[in-house]
């Protein structure tokens, strides 16, 4: 059965707040391997925490656990948003401080006051170094736990930004004439993505995985009202395109969304409105589903809704990963009115 439901998937589709910034992240810069600085060791949202076993068991450690173990949202299964290793202040030396995300805490007298402190690319490239500072682990916990928004931000946004840059320069280029041509719009898809169906204002692209898929889908929708970037429009909209573009097998299957697994919020993509949604999809009549993430924007010269969206297929599993990868091509998406202002404002 198990096989059975991933061929039917496959038929179906292919036939911060207050701290000191020592540096910043521009957007959509260009990759360059540094003569001088290596490149970074470790995976996407993983996190090393250098501090002393005395602060890591103490409160500024199970403040900042609070924040790296707490589950992201939208998954079928319990799963942290980061992945984290501990090491002490003495084994911090050339070969660890090479890793791509570092906290450092660290706890000295000579501190007034509890600060962060945020460096990028000081030991490798890609890395992202945010140091505490506290005159006591009270003092850090305090203030780790006041920041805890910004701390995930933080190193969710740099993961995000370092995927998003990447696919500017490598992409599935097929995929993005596409969008081009249908939608007018950029957007840029990991290069195994690269199976498509098209449907009417609705592009869908497929890895060829068997017993793991991955899935990116554009589509447009005529712009009505701002009910449009709530919740429960945005279902019953996301419902009808899905049950149009990604039918089942057999008659009654098709795609559509678990109601009572459905997070939103408004966002901001390079200063542009954006309504996130993420949840669960299910086939109905079918026992299979996974998790889904998807950004909504104004295309104002059209005077319609474009919608992107990653969602997975991966049974038994674990999918935070996957689902996070596909969420950093949702950000690379330029409306034809952005990308007439920002491409305007270049030549000038």
């Amino acid at each position: 059965m198990k096989y059975k439901i991933i061929a039917m998937l496959l038929l179906v589709g292919f036939a911060f707040a207050a701290c000191d910034s020592k540096s910043n992240t521009p957007q959509r810069r260009r990759r360059s391997a540094s003569l001088l600085t290596p490149v970074s060791s470790g995976n996407p949202y993983e996190i090393m925490v250098v501090a002393d076993d005395s602060v890591w068991n103490g409160y500024a450690g199970k403040a900042l656990r609070q924040i790296l173990d707490k589950h992201l949202i939208g998954l079928p299964q319990d799963e942290p948003q980061f992945h984290k290793s501990h090491i002490e202040e003495k084994h911090y030396d050339n070969i660890t401080n090479l890793f791509r995300n570092i906290i450092h805490i660290e706890i000295s007298r000579e501190y007034t006051k509890a600060k962060m402190v945020i460096e990028r690319d000081v030991h490798s490239t890609p890395q992202l170094i945010l140091s505490v500072h506290a005159p006591s682990q009270y003092d850090a916990s305090v203030y780790i736990t006041e920041h805890t928004k910004a701390i995930e931000t933080l190193f969710s946004s740099e993961e995000i930004n370092r995927e998003a840059n990447d696919l500017y320069f490598e992409h599935n280029i097929k995929f993005a004439k596409k969008v081009k041509e249908m939608f007018g719009c950029d957007f840029y898809i990991p290069v195994d993505i690269k199976s498509m169906k098209i449907g009417e204002d609705f592009i869908w692209a497929s890895d060829d995985g068997l017993s793991t898929i991955q899935n990116i889908c554009i589509y447009s929708l005529p712009y009505v009202s701002e009910k449009m970037f709530t919740k429960k429009p945005y279902i019953a909209l996301r419902d009808t395109m899905m049950k149009r573009n990604i039918p089942g097998e057999r008659p009654g299957e098709y795609m559509q969304t678990n109601p009572d697994f459905v997070w939103t919020k408004n966002i901001s993509v390079k200063n542009y409105y954006s309504f996130e949604a993420r949840g669960l999809w299910e086939m109905r009549n079918v026992a299979m589903g996974g998790p889904f993430v998807s950004h909504s924007r104004i295309d104002k010269k059209n005077n319609r809704v474009i919608v992107v969206e990653g969602f997975v297929y991966a049974p038994e599993k674990m999918k935070r990963t996957m689902i996070r990868r596909l969420e950093a091509a949702l950000y690379t998406l330029r409306t034809p009115d952005q990308i007439e202002a920002e491409d305007g404002e270049g030549e000038n």
